[in-house]
């Protein structure tokens, strides 16, 4: 019986590594091993990088039952903020770089603001924010993309061109980041924090947490995580567009609920982000693969967050019934 309840408790804790790994079959069957091929493996490590590293930072704000919609506007702002000083103001390219990432920083802090100081509700006060920088990235250059830094910075492609041993530094980087995630939320007491203000946060603030200041502490972190999946997207395109970060905010709240963090705030681990990370990028690769429309992919990706978030939904009406 023992045995049973372990077994049962192993599948349901690593469920979403065995749709991951149904998912490689699938796809590895029908593009007729296509999809296994080593050079694929490296196109999808690439592909996922960046919306990997900036899901670490997703899954702070989600785990506080919070919301940062304006991912997608930070990737496209800091974007045309380095280009723009690298070609247009000959800055170098890494104070160009430290630079870009200082402003995704100081949009999470004013996120933190609206919503810890201010108290507005976080998908009004990222949704703002989104818009608000969007627009501000049209206006840097009037719409116009900016390229030829790859030329006079090379060293640009060490985010998403370089390899180490085969393996895209990307990658490594988004490795790095889970790493850091992680650690952060299983190894100190501010990811005790995070879980405590997403479980409770009337509770939590009785019991000593400084509820706001880890608000600002937790927006600061998703601007600094979206940042540099900005730099890294900005060296994989070698050119910064003004739309290159539209709608990545949907893929990267689609990785981490899918991976397990609970809308309700609370509940989540990285281990199951990365599964999600995996399934996303592994589910469009695939797709484009078999030659399936942008659209379809669409409608696919957004009943994969609709199923994720109903389950959720579910699963925490079952516990309070």
């Amino acid at each position: 019986m023992e045995n049973k309840l372990n077994a049962k408790s192993f599948l349901k804790s690593n469920m979403i590594w065995l749709v991951f790994i149904l998912e490689v079959v699938f796809f590895a069957v029908a593009s007729k091993g296509t999809f296994v091929a080593t050079t694929n493996i490296v196109n999808i490590l690439r592909q996922v990088a960046y919306y990997g590293i900036a899901s670490v930072g997703m899954t702070f704000v989600i785990l506080i039952a919070g919301i940062d919609l304006s991912i997608g506007s930070i990737i496209t702002l800091v974007n045309m903020v380095c280009a723009f000083m690298m070609v247009n103001m000959g800055i170098n390219m890494w104070i160009a770089v430290l630079a870009s990432l200082v402003v995704g920083v100081l949009i999470g802090l004013l996120n933190g603001f609206m919503v810890a100081t201010v108290g507005m509700p976080a998908l009004i006060a990222t949704f703002a924010s989104q818009t608000v920088f969007e627009g501000l990235a049209f206006l840097i250059t009037n719409g116009r993309p900016i390229s030829g830094f790859t030329k006079t910075y090379p060293a640009i492609n060490l985010f998403a061109r370089w390899t180490v041993a085969g393996i895209p530094v990307c990658a490594l980087i988004m490795v790095a980041c889970f790493a850091i995630g992680s650690f952060i939320l299983n190894k100190s007491y501010f990811g005790r924090y995070f879980y405590a203000i997403g479980g409770n946060e009337e509770a939590a603030e009785l019991s000593g947490i400084l509820v706001n200041k880890m608000k600002y502490l937790i927006y600061a972190l998703s601007g600094l995580f979206a940042s540099l999946a900005g730099i890294v997207l900005l060296s994989r395109s070698g050119s910064a567009q003004t739309t290159v970060g539209k709608g990545l905010e949907f893929d990267v709240i689609t990785c981490v609920v899918l991976g397990g963090v609970s809308v309700n705030g609370g509940i989540g681990r990285i281990s199951g982000v990365v599964a999600g990370v995996m399934i996303i990028g592994s589910l469009t690769n695939g797709m484009i693969l078999m030659n399936v429309s942008e659209y379809i992919q669409m409608v696919v990706k957004g009943v994969v967050l609709a199923v994720a978030v109903g389950i959720d939904c579910m699963s925490k009406k079952g516990k309070t019934n």
